[in-house]
């Protein structure tokens, strides 16, 4: 993608989980557990993950997590959705906005670490260490790049620190992301600090909500949707910012939509001209929010100046923010735009 790193990570995320099943924790409340593919662990420690190829060895529940930056909002949210926000030393994300009633406010509250951030708006390898971290939360491998300022993971694990890179992030290619890689995020972060049964919870939920969703809608037809930013630009031109591929991709099929130029790219963002967006018939247009307080405004604004387009005839826009990345609140994002889209279906 030829965009600035910073920004680049605005949806990547991830992490080569290869076991992703989890077992009961002690206050997981009887919730049973459930494997993608293999045997469930047992609950308790020691909890052992491979992650991006190295293994990552938990004796106990941390208690002085580090979220890093990385343009992300899915791993401090994830905390903060399994009830962990306590654990949190210093958090470097921020979004300014969710779908989650409470969860923007939530994040604006949790400590900084007072650190001083560096040009990637990130935690540079001394202010890392010296927040004394026992866990180290980035939503690619880039947070641990050694030529990029940062403490790498070799460092950090010698002096006690573990740390974990988010699904899809150890490849640093967030457009082969789906729903699945949030899910196995909070799997992940449930077994680590042993609330495996807090994260089944929310996945049933999630997975309920959305086969609700995606039952109504099925046998519609599906409009063709833009998705793009309101307040981004990935490279030179306006429409820089539309996705191509990723998540999203995922989330309007199960909302009963497709992208209008998901062939447009083989990256997450496709860099568009305008003639290009012009001659496109787009049904719909999703914005996406980023602390940006009037998103619609921006919608209207595209819509006026596409007058073509079916989706100013008939006025059809969606606003979301968060639930549009990894993170806990996918099935948000896909009641919202399957609702707007097919409004007859509910």
């Amino acid at each position: 993608m030829s965009i600035n790193r910073p920004v680049a990570t605005a949806l990547a995320a991830a992490l080569c989980l290869l076991t992703a099943a989890c077992g009961d924790s002690p206050d997981s409340g009887g919730a049973g557990a459930r494997t993608t593919g293999a045997a469930a662990s047992k609950t308790g420690y020691p909890v052992t993950l491979e992650n991006c190829g190295r293994k990552e060895t938990f004796e106990r529940a941390p208690s002085r997590v580090v979220v890093m930056n990385g343009a992300s909002v899915a791993e401090v949210s994830t905390l903060l959705a399994l009830g962990l926000g306590d654990k949190i030393v210093a958090n470097g994300q921020s979004y300014g906005m969710s779908e989650v009633p409470g969860r923007a406010e939530a994040i604006k509250k949790l400590p900084t670490g007072d650190v001083k951030l560096n040009e990637a708006y990130d935690i540079p390898r001394e202010a890392m260490l010296g927040l004394r971290p026992d866990l180290v939360l980035s939503v690619t491998t880039y947070g641990f790049d050694q030529k990029n300022g940062f403490a790498t993971r070799d460092q950090l694990d010698q002096m006690g620190a573990a740390s974990y890179v988010s699904p899809q992030g150890c490849d640093d290619d967030p457009s082969k992301m789906t729903v699945a890689d949030s899910y196995r995020l909070l799997r992940d972060l449930g077994r680590i600090f042993d609330v495996s049964g807090r994260a089944e919870k929310l996945i049933a939920a999630s997975e309920e909500n959305i086969a609700a969703v995606s039952e109504k809608v099925e046998g519609e037809k599906k409009p063709e949707v833009m998705v793009l930013f309101s307040t981004m630009r990935m490279g030179g031109n306006e429409f820089s910012s539309v996705v191509a591929n990723g998540i999203i991709n995922d989330i309007l099929t199960k909302a009963g939509a497709s992208n209008a130029f998901e062939s447009a790219a083989r990256t997450t963002f496709a860099d568009l001209s305008k003639e290009k967006v012009a001659a496109t018939a787009v049904d719909a247009v999703v914005v996406i929010a980023y602390n940006d307080p009037n998103p619609a405004a921006y919608a209207r604004k595209l819509l006026k100046e596409f007058p073509q387009w079916p989706a100013a005839r008939n006025n059809a826009y969606v606003t979301v923010s968060d639930s549009m990345y990894l993170g806990p609140s996918n099935d948000l994002a896909v009641a919202k735009i399957a609702r707007k889209l097919h409004p007859d279906a509910f």
